[in-house]
């Protein structure tokens, strides 16, 4: 019986790229697989499997395709090569085929270097770093004192005793990594013995302890953008850990923390004060004088009988943020002050005011009036 097209057996076009030669070798490989496929439609799903895999190690190939392509079955004629051929193996060979594309998922997470070694990025580092509001508001320049590696002076980097040098890993033969099968799984790990580094030390330089590092302190200067916010960070790349076999360091990230202020709060771009107002003042009204962030002052004229919590917007007198086109605004809001530690006379003359006011009615309380009739509502 004639072998069907390996393109088709696959369901892609013939010019299909590596990435969707893998990807429909996986999706069919996991449809017909023996473990999903039990009773009647077992050995059906057999050949469809010995079907793709064949297909797909020749088509994964880049001589094999090529061959394929110029001369078809006849070009990659299964007794030709010592292991018999593609699909000769049986289930056997399911573990190498799939090696590829299930390391990746069982694996380590790193990518491969040059000599075959496991290649990870550095860690990231993270540093909190306090400021004013102040600073928030109009930026900075900050320098930070940071931990950084600089080759080992002592074994110039390669982490072995002076005299002697790293020497390949028996573990996993230098790749950094080993596989275990499981089944018909080949599950891809990083080295136990070598760590992913695919060399092992016999004897460690005593400077450094094996690590061709040398941990330090560097400064670094941080420029932090007006208008940031509690909790942004601000991302300085490379600067975080070294990598592993050559892969790239991490990032530093500053996370900004703002002190609390004692005058204003944030919110947003905008930002509220509580301003204290004597009785007197907010009884006859007056002009007051309120600071800004920016350090300014600006009047506000109290009308005669301002009440507690009366609020007093000054527009642009907030913070422009990192993303603002225009400043935010500043609250005022307004906190009646009730006189305390009377003399007998204060007293007297506060008693005097009382009296007063009772003998005109509600219409110096307005709202205690209606609040009055509001409770007795309640009662009926």
């Amino acid at each position: 019986m004639a072998k069907r097209d390996y393109y088709e057996a696959l369901g892609v076009p013939k010019n299909a790229t590596d990435d969707d030669i893998k990807k429909a070798y996986r999706k069919l490989a996991m449809k017909y697989h023996p473990d999903r496929n039990q009773g009647d439609e077992s050995k059906k799903a057999e050949e469809k499997f010995k079907e793709v895999k064949e297909a797909y190690e020749i088509l994964s190939d880049a001589q094999k395709r090529a061959a394929y392509d110029q001369f078809g079955h006849a070009g990659v004629d299964p007794n030709m090569g010592g292991r018999g051929g593609p699909g000769a193996e049986g289930f056997g060979g399911f573990a190498e085929a799939f090696g590829d594309i299930f390391g990746d998922i069982f694996g380590g997470g790193g990518r491969r270097g040059g000599g075959g070694q496991q290649v990870y990025r550095g860690n990231d580092l993270s540093y909190a770093m306090e400021v004013t509001l102040e600073e928030a508001a109009t930026g900075k320049s900050a320098e930070l004192r940071i931990p950084s590696w600089d080759n080992c002076e002592t074994c110039k980097g390669s982490g072995a005793k002076p005299g002697t040098s790293p020497k390949t890993c028996p573990g996993c033969n230098g790749s950094g990594t080993v596989h275990m099968r499981q089944g018909f799984f080949s599950i891809q790990q990083t080295c136990p013995h070598c760590r992913g580094s695919g060399k092992i030390i016999p004897e460690p330089c005593a400077s450094c302890n094996g690590a061709g590092k040398i941990k330090r302190q560097k400064t670094l200067e941080v420029k932090i953008p007006a208008g940031i916010n509690e909790g942004m960070r601000i991302r300085s790349a490379g600067n975080g850990e070294p990598g592993t076999n050559g892969g790239p360091a991490g990032d530093l990230f500053i996370e900004i923390r703002i002190k609390a202020h004692e005058i204003f709060e944030r919110d947003g771009d905008d930002l509220h004060c509580a301003v204290p107002v004597g009785l007197t003042m907010a009884a006859l009204g007056g002009s007051l004088e309120v600071p800004t962030l920016a350090g300014s002052k600006v009047e506000i004229d109290l009308p005669e009988g301002t009440q507690h919590g009366k609020t007093f917007r000054l527009r642009g007198k907030g913070i422009k943020g990192i993303r603002s086109s225009y400043p935010g605004d500043l609250y005022c809001h307004v906190s009646v002050e009730t006189p305390v530690k009377l003399t007998e006379h204060q007293r007297k003359l506060l008693k005097e005011l009382d009296e007063s006011f009772r003998k005109g009615g509600d219409k110096h309380s307005p709202n205690a009036k209606s609040w009055t009739d509001r409770v007795k509502g309640l009662f009926k």
